[in-house]
């Protein structure tokens, strides 16, 4: 009896197939007539994945300016006084969040997301709020669509390294800059904080449950720069030098993948094209 496997973000499932059905059946009794605690094998059911997976990084946010600024001039410090979760979008982030929201509505009726999976943080929450509004003005979703927030969703927590730019942490942990240009971003994790692989075991978990809740459906998960890596790391089974390969992914970006052959296969990744006009 030949065993088929998948691997479905990182669990291992098998099937059992039997090319000859009937001598499967013969030898069961027998199996139970010994072991009366042993049940019969049976196949196991089929995968259950969304029909579509969209996942987008929130609006550009006031502390991705400040960042920005900060990195051109070799600052040691940005103005933000509130925890990275109560971080706002610019305007700018508002704009492409208006401009998601009406690629979101001119999605083929079947690929769009009626049910939404967001960050519980503030950048991210707004971005939802901004596009779900501006999808359903344009009559795409219905305007009550109901949002779930998911706390696995949330930024990379970098603990002591947390609101620092660059400049800062060589000249205020250089131990740690070290440590970090030694064991790369998947592995290094700061002080308090994650490393890429932490973030991808909570992602892996959140991936089993939406393809559990949301089997068959198109989805759309809203979150953070490092969460929509770890999300392609895990469904596209990346190596780490295939993963630290990829660049950075844009505001309000379109990464979409597709149900087949009983996996997520990659249909889009990082795409602005909908966002006319910005430097991203």
């Amino acid at each position: 009896m030949a065993e088929l496997g998948t691997t479905l973000n990182g669990q291992h499932q098998t099937t059992q197939h039997q090319s000859a059905p009937h001598q499967a059946a013969q030898h069961q009794p027998a199996q139970n007539q010994h072991h009366p605690h042993v049940t019969a094998h049976r196949p196991a059911a089929a995968t259950r994945l969304p029909s579509v997976l969209i996942a987008t990084r929130h609006g550009e946010s006031t502390a991705n300016v400040e960042f920005q600024l900060a990195e051109a001039v070799g600052a040691l410090s940005v103005p933000i006084s509130c925890r990275d979760a109560d971080i706002p979008l610019s305007l700018r982030g508002q704009q492409q969040a208006q401009a998601f929201g009406r690629w979101w509505a001119a999605l083929p009726s079947a690929d769009r997301p009626r049910s939404v999976w967001c960050s519980p943080y503030v950048r991210t929450a707004e971005t939802t709020r901004i596009a779900l509004a501006q999808a359903a003005g344009l009559g795409a979703v219905p305007v009550t669509l109901a949002v779930r927030y998911d706390e696995r969703l949330r930024d990379r927590e970098l603990g002591i390294l947390e609101m620092l730019p660059k400049a800062a942490i060589e000249a205020k942990h250089p131990e740690e800059a070290a440590r970090r240009r030694k064991m790369g971003e998947l592995y290094y994790r700061p002080p308090g904080g994650e490393s890429w692989a932490d973030v991808a075991l909570r992602v892996r978990s959140l991936l089993r449950d939406v393809c559990e809740e949301e089997a068959g459906r198109p989805v759309l998960l809203v979150a953070h720069d490092c969460t929509v890596l770890m999300l392609r790391y895990a469904l596209d089974r990346l190596t780490e030098q295939q993963l630290t390969e990829l660049g950075a992914v844009h505001n309000c970006s379109t990464s979409l993948w597709r149900a087949q052959d009983g996996r997520l296969r990659p249909d889009r990744w990082n795409g602005v094209d909908h966002l006319t006009g910005e430097d991203n």
